[in-house]
């Protein structure tokens, strides 16, 4: 095989494959990429066994077709570090060179035939046709409620992707929140069957950042053979290995009661919501809402002996009068996600779920469950937090300076 690369534009391509490759297997050939050189295109591929991915490389001309698997953490430093935009790479008997300009580097390869074979998509039942921009944002909407650190529930790293009557949905949760986004795809009879696909999220965010790069009007087809669901567009084919577990049945957690609602402008929310965080981070991140109907929304936060806020904003309250406390990340992750001028927030009393949702659509739902809050939580307009806040600040400041010439003296 020999080939000759423009290197901006390969290295596109050759970073999509290299992320799916796997460094960390026993198996050497699995943490590199395989070049396959036919007629006037080349062909990349990676797997770590439970995902894959085969794509066309970008900016490559082929001068003797052939087949080898490059070493991901060698030739891609090489890629990126080489003096000239012009490379060729020419392997023969696993024995690979790299030329760039007057520059020459030898390296080893391993047997292609060490590569695993990787599953056919030819088969597969079609499930649906979706725009990429609309499954980027499915994928960026429903996946913020998952926890890739989570080994057990399974479901807990994982998403769910739904084919129901005529929506596509994809839904996450935490157990302490819940994220559900939808897309309408019309008659799931036109493609496939109903179906429940229960897929990691980590390669998920892979295919997020897949989508990222690519026009959102590209046409993705999604297909699924009972174990592997693959996503393609154009010439990409990315494959992810479901799990093999159940998901919660989110449609009886989901609680449709609320008893006070509130309207308000997403920037304004987010960014008190941001200067909130920076004095309860180092805390509990508990932010409490008190909202009154008729009048503005007004949040609260404080850390013992390190500070006090009071946010204040305009909002279109209704229903009854209520204090509730809630994770601050937990809320700014659902504004992140929203990405609307306004947002609506439903609540179901102090101690029920909570929904953050766009104003005029119903293709989004975020649920978060409340935190208990205390007297000790509470911030009333008329108290002396702010004073005794400021005078637990001078006393540490005291002490600081005070330890400080202690240990001078000493």
């Amino acid at each position: 095989m020999k080939i000759e690369i423009i290197r901006s534009d390969f290295l596109k391509t050759w970073q999509m494959a290299e992320r799916s490759s796997s460094a960390k297997s026993t198996l050497s050939s699995l943490s590199g990429v395989l070049v396959t050189a036919e007629g006037e295109e080349v062909w990349l591929s990676a797997t770590d066994l439970k995902t894959s991915i085969r794509c066309a490389a970008e900016g490559v001309n082929v001068i003797r077709e052939g087949a080898a698997i490059l070493p991901v953490k060698l030739l891609g430093e090489l890629f990126k570090k080489a003096p000239s935009d012009k490379l060729t790479v020419e392997v023969k008997d696993e024995k690979g060179l790299l030329m760039a300009g007057r520059n020459k580097t030898k390296f080893a390869t391993w047997p292609v035939s060490d590569f695993p074979k990787l599953a056919d998509s030819g088969g597969a039942q079609i499930l649906c046709d979706i725009p990429a921009g609309e499954l980027l944002r499915l994928l960026v909407e429903g996946s913020i409620a998952s926890s890739p650190a989570d080994d057990f529930p399974k479901y807990l790293g994982a998403c769910l992707l739904q084919l129901t009557g005529e929506n596509l949905r994809l839904i996450s949760t935490d157990t302490r929140r819940l994220s559900l986004s939808k897309w309408l795809c019309g008659e799931v009879g036109e493609k496939g069957e109903p179906s429940d696909l229960l897929l990691p999220v980590l390669p998920l965010r892979e295919l997020q950042r897949l989508l990222a790069s690519t026009a959102p009007e590209t046409p993705v087809r999604i297909l699924y053979d009972g174990s592997l669901t693959w996503f393609q567009l154009g010439k990409t084919e990315f494959s992810i290995r479901r799990v093999e577990s159940s998901f919660p049945n989110y449609e009886k957690i989901l609680n449709p009661v609320k008893t006070t609602t509130i309207l308000l402008k997403r920037d304004e929310f987010l960014s008190a919501l941001d200067r909130i965080d920076i004095i309860v981070r180092s805390h509990t991140r508990l932010v409490v809402m008190h909202l009154s109907p008729g009048g503005s929304l007004r949040l609260t936060g404080k850390a013992p002996e390190f500070g006090v806020v009071v946010e204040e904003l305009d909002a279109d309250i209704g229903g009854d009068p209520i204090q509730a406390g809630f994770n601050v990340g937990f809320l700014q992750d659902g504004l992140k996600a929203l990405g609307t001028e306004s947002v609506r927030m439903n609540l179901n009393g102090e101690a029920g779920q909570a929904t953050i949702c766009r104003e005029e659509a119903d293709d989004f739902l975020y649920m978060l469950m409340p935190i208990r809050i205390t007297e000790q939580d509470i911030i009333e307009p008329d108290d002396d937090e702010f004073e005794k806040s400021e005078e637990r600040a001078a006393e540490n400041a005291a002490e600081e300076t005070e330890g400080k010439d202690e240990k001078e003296q000493e």
